[in-house]
């Protein structure tokens, strides 16, 4: 078993209804001495509703007494949010504060974790000689629309991010999944910790670039039925869980978001429409770019455990990133703002806060 402490920090707010069964994964999920730490963010929740707050108060009822019998978890709640900070990266950074061991682990609260996955990936760092990992997690899928998007959106992040390309020291590849990010204190602390990415809505990913640019060691590893989660419910769930990131993706930048849309246009759509009305040589440019993506597509599917005929939809799923991306833009830019867990926080300060 290898030597030192690690500990795993989760931040949520009310909004995740399987926090005991989260609990217990965090428990069984094995590391070499833990401490495990559950930081639960309360989000500054603003009593929408007497029943959502009679909910709340017993799902933190409940988790002080899952605590109480388990002397490894500790139960952290804040109700306020100081001035200067987004909710998740303030929950990691203040819960690092009571983290005492030589390896942390940032995980969202959706997150399912195998029983042997810490023990599997401290291994993996050090027979590697990696500083840092992060996993890709197991999406669990269930509707047409989210196989449609999702595998869609796999090709784009495999294509577009090289994951394969981020333990070459050469590379300027980086990449931070929040499902599981695995890193040295030392290291943690050597970048400023999350008080560099206070204000930085994609604090996981740039967590990521933070530890690469830093010239640390990097590696990706699938999760597997290790790493779980179910992301998003349906197409719905799938817009509403992207319109706080898509537009920060582009850096709140018009220009990247009018060359991911034509990109988009161009490589996933264009295709498929020439083949259907083009004729002569377009035609048959169009027929081999088709099936170029299709092979791509069908794939990279199994990463997902979605079927290859699910390649058929890309540009259906071409079509709904679009729609994501140009609709987090709009509404980003109208409310001068981004709302997120139902706090307000102004354009102004998330661009300042671009890492």
């Amino acid at each position: 078993m290898p030597q030192g402490r690690d500990e795993r920090v989760a931040a949520g707010t009310l909004k995740k209804t399987a926090v005991g069964i989260l609990l217990k994964l965090l428990i069984s999920a094995k590391g070499t001495i833990g401490e495990n730490m559950y930081y639960f963010w309360s989000g500054l929740l603003r009593a929408i509703a007497l029943l959502w707050s009679v909910l709340g108060l017993r799902m933190l009822r409940g988790m002080a007494g899952f605590a109480a019998h388990h002397n490894n978890l500790k139960v952290i709640h804040l109700s306020e949010l100081p001035k200067g900070w987004l909710g998740k990266p303030h929950a990691l950074h203040v819960a690092y504060g009571y983290a005492k061991g030589e390896w942390l682990v940032f995980t969202d609260a959706d997150v399912r974790m195998g029983p042997d996955l810490l023990r599997r990936a401290v291994a993996l760092v050090k027979g590697k000689g990696w500083d840092y990992l992060t996993c890709l997690p197991m999406p669990e899928l269930r509707s047409f629309w989210e196989k449609t998007f999702m595998s869609y959106w796999t090709l784009g992040f495999d294509l577009g991010q090289a994951p394969w390309k981020l333990s070459d020291p050469r590379s300027w590849r980086y990449l931070g999944v929040g499902a599981f990010q695995l890193l040295r204190r030392s290291v943690y602390e050597a970048i400023g910790t999350h008080q560099r990415l206070a204000m930085e809505l994609l604090d996981d990913f740039k967590l990521g670039k933070l530890v690469k640019q830093r010239g640390f060691q990097c590696g990706v590893a699938l999760g597997g039925e290790w790493v779980q989660l179910r992301w998003q419910d349906g197409l719905s769930g799938i817009v509403s869980g992207l319109m706080k990131n898509s537009f920060a993706a582009c850096g709140f930048r018009l220009r990247n978001v009018a060359l991911y849309l034509l990109g988009a246009f161009a490589f996933d759509v264009l295709p498929f429409l020439a083949l259907l009305f083009a004729v002569g040589t377009p035609r048959e440019v169009a027929a081999l770019c088709v099936f170029i993506v299709l092979v791509l597509h069908a794939n990279g599917s199994h990463a997902g455990r979605v079927s290859p005929v699910y390649a058929l939809t890309h540009p259906l799923g071409a079509a709904i990133f679009c729609y994501i991306m140009l609709r987090s833009a709009i509404v980003t830019l109208w409310r001068r703002g981004v709302v997120w867990r139902d706090t307000f926080y102004p354009l102004d300060e998330l661009r300042k806060g671009v890492v």
